[in-house]
This record gives structure tokens, C-alpha cells and sequence, in this order.
């Protein structure tokens, strides 16, 4: 990656940082004519689509997924099954409305996790305090 490139990496890393929820900074948009380039890129860019984005080489493994994350495809199928969500439904809220915060900090199947979590609550099958105590009660089984 040549010098330049890479300093343009990273100030795109650092514009779309200084917009993190997570670093609880008070930010006020700022007036039209104050929008730089980088600071437009960063606003509109999509959490979900990262195609072409700039980033470090990662190295590609295969990796056989864990139990949970088969527990967790299990879920997401048996809620589409039963009429709670479609497929469409299932991605955006996974992926889209997230935020890039999660997006970026939660493992994929983490985020099928929360999904599932939050239509069960949101559709009004489970009230939130059901959904916990149903999670404590699964948990102590298993301690």
C-alpha cells in the first residue's frame, strides 16, 4: 500500500470514528458549506456496504462454526418459519439498522443473535422481562 493510499485510509478511519456512538463525543452537524469531502463520505456511507471500502489486508480462513452460531442459524429459520419475520426483515435488521457501532463490534452471528432478540420483543411475542428471565433461567441450566 503505497504512502499516500495509506494515508488516505486513514483519514478515512478517523473521520468515520470521530462519528462513533461509542466515543460519546457531543458533535453538531455542521452548516452545509462545512462539509468537507471526507466528512460527506463518512456520513453517507451505508454500515452494511463495504464493498471497495478502503481496509488492511486480512487473511482468509475457513472456519467451522461454533455451536451457538448453529443454534443461532436454527432460530433465525424457526422464526421465519413461523411467520415472524422474512428473509428481507431478518437482513436489514441485522445488518442496516445495527449501526455500524454493532455492525462492526458484534461477530456475524452475534448480530442474527440480537436480530432475533429484538423481533421477538419488537412484534410483541415476548415482553422484554420474559425474554431475560427466559435467558437466566436457560443459563443457570447450564452452569
Amino acid at each position: 500500500m503505497s504512502s499516500s493510499h495509506r494515508e488516505v485510509v486513514l483519514r478515512h478511519i478517523e473521520t468515520v470514528g470521530y462519528m462513533q456512538p461509542a466515543l460519546h463525543r457531543q458533535t453538531h452537524a455542521p452548516a452545509p458549506d462545512l462539509i468537507t469531502p471526507d466528512l460527506w463520505k463518512a456520513y453517507t456511507r451505508i454500515v452494511h456496504d463495504v464493498g471497495g471500502e478502503p481496509d488492511v489486508p486480512m487473511a482468509w480462513e475457513e472456519k467451522q462454526e461454533e455451536q451457538w452460531e448453529l443454534n443461532t442459524f436454527a432460530t433465525a429459520e424457526c422464526l421465519a418459519w413461523r411467520g415472524a419475520w422474512t428473509a428481507e426483515e431478518r437482513r436489514r435488521k441485522q445488518n442496516a439498522d445495527v449501526g455500524q457501532t454493532q455492525y462492526l463490534g458484534l461477530p456475524y452471528y452475534g448480530r442474527w443473535l440480537l436480530t432475533c432478540a429484538r423481533i421477538l420483543v419488537d412484534k410483541q411475542f415476548c415482553t422484554l422481562t420474559e425474554l431475560v428471565n427466559k435467558i437466566e433461567e436457560v443459563k443457570n441450566r447450564h452452569v
